[in-house]
């Protein structure tokens, strides 16, 4: 017996489903179906064109300023006095296995920097952010944040894209996804990462792939040295009308191409990113050339000392980028092992210390920049890591801490956020998150929100399914909201 086929052969009086919208209804269905397909091609051909938030967005703009490694919530902004009055202490029922290194593990120790309040709202400051400590009344402090990994790798992939294996899209890919961006000659997403040659992040460049989002939407990673972006000088032989020539002979056979496959309209985003990387040659050196500043500027970022400049050049970068359009930029503190980033095994105070006399000035800097510029109200300033250290002591000659993914402490200023907000509570010690305890994905939730997008709403289908950052949870952090 023959197989019966599994859907009804059209009836003979149309040849196509296309047909039969022509015909059908006087012709309405097939005016839906070119609204349709218009709004589809729309976003493919166009995939960074600007596309409107859910809602009245509060910021326009984000910063992220990653302290790669881990950064010590006791030691930078969660101030524990009874920490320092169990000092030597061992913590009775301590599971070792909470940390990396299970056969290290000492007592509670004290932070070694002393802790003063600051501002109107009376946040407490570790002495190694002197300057920072002047805009507490700016920041919004989350600190309980919590994750479920205290593996490296795992837990950059779950702050940066929801899930704790790779794979998957990253905040700054689902944020240029839903919104676009509102520069066609600069990348809607930029990543600094560490110039010193200490490395990339754990994970390296899947902490800002685009995971199964289009390409065109992973993050675009400025090198620490050399040319910035490969390729972005013209070759001396080639004029400018030389190379735009071969782009329109290429843009040419890419729409025969599509002429002869309707269906391949990714084809128009590939032409797209060609031209895009056209127009870069112009304006990507414009916004990267620092000479433009004056003086003062560089000593507000403090390009003037030796032991901050590199991060300051970032910041002062990021600066520019937001405020010439660019959508999302991170920035990494810190490289990848151990002692040349933020996780502070051995030596917590050092550790410390010197990536805050990195980072302090510039990041404080930036702060005062964008408010002066009136850019601060409509760009989202993030700082955190991927987990913060436990409370105990990891044993060596001179103490660190090793990871804890119970508690850590990100601070968010502009762009919406109430200043001067203290959200959260971790326990006398600093061991765990227990009041108001924040996830990854109310983290993630509450950046979407301040964008103007519903963090259930903004979804993309692969595999059969709908997926969204923040996977089948997280909630909006509304007392932080101005």
């Amino acid at each position: 017996m023959m197989p019966q086929p599994m859907f009804a052969p059209p009836h003979p009086r149309f040849r196509s489903r296309r047909e039969f919208l022509r015909q059908a209804g006087q012709g309405f269905g097939l005016l839906a179906l070119a609204g349709l397909l218009e709004q589809t091609a729309e976003a493919v051909i166009q995939p960074m064109a600007p596309r409107p938030p859910h809602f009245h967005p509060r910021a326009r703009a984000v910063i992220w300023l990653f302290m790669n490694g881990g950064p010590s919530q006791v030691d930078t902004w969660d101030h524990k006095p009874e920490l320092a009055r169990r000092d030597g202490q061992e913590l009775p029922g301590f599971d070792p296995t909470t940390g990396f290194f299970v056969n290290q593990v000492g007592p509670l120790m004290k932070s070694p920097f002393r802790f003063r309040q600051h501002g109107q709202s009376g946040a407490w400051v570790s002495e190694i952010f002197p300057n920072l400590a002047r805009h507490v009344d700016k920041m919004a402090f989350l600190y309980s944040c919590w994750t479920d990994s205290n593996n490296h790798s795992p837990a950059l992939f779950k702050i940066n894209t929801g899930m704790s294996r790779m794979g998957f899209p990253c905040l700054g890919s689902w944020v240029t996804y839903g919104l676009g961006t509102e520069t066609q000659n600069l990348p809607a997403f930029v990543v600094m990462y560490d110039t010193l040659g200490r490395g990339l992040p754990k994970g390296n460049a899947s902490n800002w792939g685009a995971g199964f989002l289009p390409g065109i939407f992973q993050g675009t990673a400025l090198k620490p040295q050399g040319a910035p972006i490969d390729d972005l000088e013209r070759s001396p032989e080639l004029t400018d009308r030389l190379q735009r020539a071969q782009l329109d002979l290429l843009g040419r056979l890419n729409r025969r191409g599509l002429e002869a496959a309707p269906g391949e309209a990714e084809l128009e985003a590939r032409i797209e990113t060609f031209e895009l990387a056209y127009r870069m040659q112009l304006a990507a050196p414009e916004a990267i050339d620092l000479s433009r500043e004056p003086a003062s500027v560089h000593r507000l970022y403090g390009l003037d000392q030796p032991k901050c400049a590199h991060f300051g050049r970032q910041c002062l970068i990021a600066r520019r980028l937001v405020e010439r359009g660019v959508r999302f930029v991170q920035i990494y503190s810190g490289g990848m092992e151990n002692q040349l980033s933020w996780d502070g095994h051995i030596d917590i105070a050092g550790n410390h210390r010197g990536f805050a006399e990195e980072t302090d000035l510039p990041i404080a800097g930036l702060l005062t920049d964008l408010e002066a510029r009136g850019l601060l109200e409509s760009t989202l300033v993030i700082w955190g890591g991927e987990f913060g250290r436990l409370p105990v002591s990891q044993k060596s000659a001179k103490p660190g801490r090793d990871h804890n993914p119970h508690a850590f402490t990100v601070w968010l200023a502009g762009g919406g956020v109430k200043g001067g907000t203290q959200y959260g509570e971790t326990d006398e010690i600093g061991f765990k998150a227990v009041v108001d305890r924040v996830s990854v994905h109310d983290l993630h939730a509450t950046i979407l929100h301040l964008l103007g997008m519903d963090h259930k709403r903004l979804t993309y289908r692969y595999n059969g399914r709908d997926f969204r950052l923040t996977d089948v949870s997280g909630n909006v952090i509304q007392a932080i909201l101005a």
